[in-house]
């Protein structure tokens, strides 16, 4: 099956640009209520993501939190607890199940590195629950 099938398309993912600071990703994070971001370039490559975690764990080693300070700290400047690989537009099911299964999300990128969407875990729950169904 191609994961297309489950793709949701960059222009529905709330995502932010690695050039964000950690004001702007803290208030991104908060209104849609996401505890994990895609992080993007401007040029649209996938640049890893960002955790709630990995804003606590900055804020709390890195400096008493002023959220005026907060301005002046660039996103990628944060240490990330773990590395949320993208898979490839031509990737196996198998490759995208495997990590499906640690993730909430995997990011999907084109064959120039180019950020085109997720796939979310709950879709790919979804569609294994539905065919559960139809064979019962």
């Amino acid at each position: 099956m191609n994961i297309l099938f489950f793709l949701t398309p960059k222009s529905d993912v709330e995502f932010v640009y690695e050039d964000y600071t950690l004001r702007q990703t803290i208030e991104k994070m908060e209104y849609h209520r996401f505890s994990e971001v895609p992080v993007v370039s401007r040029d649209g490559r996938y640049a890893g993501t960002i955790t709630e975690g990995d804003l606590l764990w900055y804020v709390k080693e890195d400096w008493d939190l002023n959220i005026r300070e907060a301005e002046n700290v660039r996103i990628m400047n944060i240490r990330r607890k773990k590395k949320t690989a993208a898979v490839s537009v031509n990737a196996k099911m198998e490759d995208l199940m495997e990590k499906v299964m640690n993730q909430n999300f995997v990011p999907v990128v084109d064959d120039n590195d180019i950020f085109i969407g997720i796939v979310k875990r709950k879709d790919i729950i979804h569609y294994c629950y539905e065919h559960m169904v139809k064979c019962e």
